[in-house]
């Protein structure tokens, strides 16, 4: 009986699972596997890869703190994937160091809006 015929739950079940011995020898996908060529994203992709507002976007790449945007052509304009999957690594890094070097946070008695006592 060829796998695809077989109910959804027989085939997660026949998957291997890292629990079980043996799963180091099953060949994994690379993580990073390089493409032969350069991808570009449009602006529905791109916002599914980084939750962040339109104008947002905007305004951080006219202050050089995102990858920019090029024209294919007049109605087209695109992103390249791999600057955008490093400027998210930058920023994991940078969130990360930030933890490790920062203080518990901002002091939340010296906000203007709510102030805690």
């Amino acid at each position: 009986m060829p796998p695809s015929s077989l109910p959804a739950s027989d085939r997660l079940s026949s998957l291997p699972h890292p629990c079980v011995p043996g799963y180091d020898n099953v060949p994994q996908f690379p993580v990073k596997a390089p493409l032969p060529f350069r991808r570009t994203i449009r602006r529905h992709e791109l916002h599914q890869i980084v939750p962040l507002a339109e104008t947002t976007i905007y305004e951080m790449e006219q202050r050089g703190e995102f990858p920019r945007r090029f024209r294919l052509t007049a109605r087209c304009v695109v992103w390249d994937l791999e600057e955008v999957e490093a400027w998210i690594e930058d920023r994991k890094q940078a969130s990360r160091s930030a933890k490790t070097n920062s203080s518990s946070g901002p002091d939340v008695r010296l906000r203007r809006h709510r102030p805690v006592r």
